[in-house]
């Protein structure tokens, strides 16, 4: 429980310094917006408006002020309010967060898919027969940017075969499709460290007693090899969150797809800073979040990880 609860509180400093970070970093930038964003005649902010907002966010007052105020709305749970449209931003992230969320679950289980057959097929394929073929495919995998692979997807599968439409981003095709060209460099980095941990359980002693005992190939990595194998896959797996999470605004914009992408080039357009603050700072939570519960559950999964003695989880093997 002290190893949980301080987990918890680093976690809960990350997610604050990121918030702060982020304010900084957007307080720098050049440009008013008041002038910029509010008094812009295409947003139609009325006067009275316009110093509502003012005095919401203090911007008639020195940084360390307006930063002060922004971080006691945040611990609320107030993202505040929309300098564009004057909606709240929980409301406007709200709408979009749930396609993102669909895409990027869908992308990690296709990544999971290819990085397990990859996997498995290096143990089954003789090297004659494309084992070393299989090798080959994580580092092919990333080398080619997502958007590339979107492109591609869409051109064949959509404009030449019309197995989905480009207008209906939502699909149910669509979305497999747009998995497809974010899971497949995400699948890359889980399969190299697969392999490698694969080729070293098969290689210990116990493997060896095992085979010579009459135990089969599947019996040997089903028993045997998958489970320790795969431990090293839940780290590889909780640091894809972010890429997933990167990837996922660009395959959203070569899909047309409406989600935080989107959401995301509207408030840099318009120079929306509060929306971008808390895109970026739900997108800190998220990656801290996924990484804490992968640093609570790893001991359960392995019990020769001792809460007390390490603080990190173990190395993880990569093939060269």
């Amino acid at each position: 429980m002290k190893y949980a609860l301080r987990r918890v509180l680093q976690a809960v400093v990350v997610v604050l310094l990121a918030y702060v970070f982020t304010f900084v970093v957007i307080s720098v930038l050049p440009g008013d917006p008041v002038t910029n964003t509010l008094r812009n005649p295409q947003n139609g902010f009325s006067e009275e408006e316009i110093q509502r907002i003012v005095a919401y966010y203090g911007l008639d007052r020195p940084v360390h002020e307006q930063l002060w105020q922004s971080l006691s709305r945040f611990v609320v749970g107030d993202l505040g309010v929309s300098l564009r449209s004057g909606l709240p931003v929980s409301r406007l992230i709200s709408e979009v967060l749930s396609s993102t969320l669909v895409l990027a679950a869908s992308a990690l289980g296709v990544a999971l898919v290819l990085a397990f057959a990859i996997g498995f097929g290096t143990q089954y394929l003789p090297k004659r027969y494309g084992q070393g073929l299989l090798r080959a495919f994580p580092s092919l995998f990333l080398s080619v940017p997502n958007f590339v692979i979107g492109l591609l997807l869409i051109n064949v599968f959509a404009f030449q075969l019309g197995l989905f439409r480009v207008i209906d981003s939502e699909g149910g095709l669509a979305t497999l499709f747009a998995a497809i060209a974010l899971g497949i460099p995400v699948s890359a980095r889980i399969a190299e460290v697969l392999v490698a941990n694969l080729d070293h359980e098969s290689a210990e002693e116990y493997a060896s007693v095992a085979r010579s005992r009459g135990l089969g190939r599947t019996g040997l990595l089903l028993r045997h090899l998958l489970k320790p194998s795969s431990l090293p896959v839940v780290t590889v797996v909780a640091l894809a969150v972010g890429e997933l999470l990167g990837g996922a605004v660009i395959t959203e914009q070569i899909f047309g797809r409406t989600g935080i992408g989107s959401l995301v080039e509207r408030s840099v357009t318009t120079q929306d800073l509060p929306v971008l603050q808390a895109v970026v700072t739900l997108a800190a939570i998220v990656f801290v979040g996924v990484n804490l519960i992968a640093d609570l559950v790893y001991p359960l999964l392995d019990p020769r990880v001792r809460l007390g003695e390490s603080r990190s989880r173990p190395k993880v093997e990569v093939a060269a």
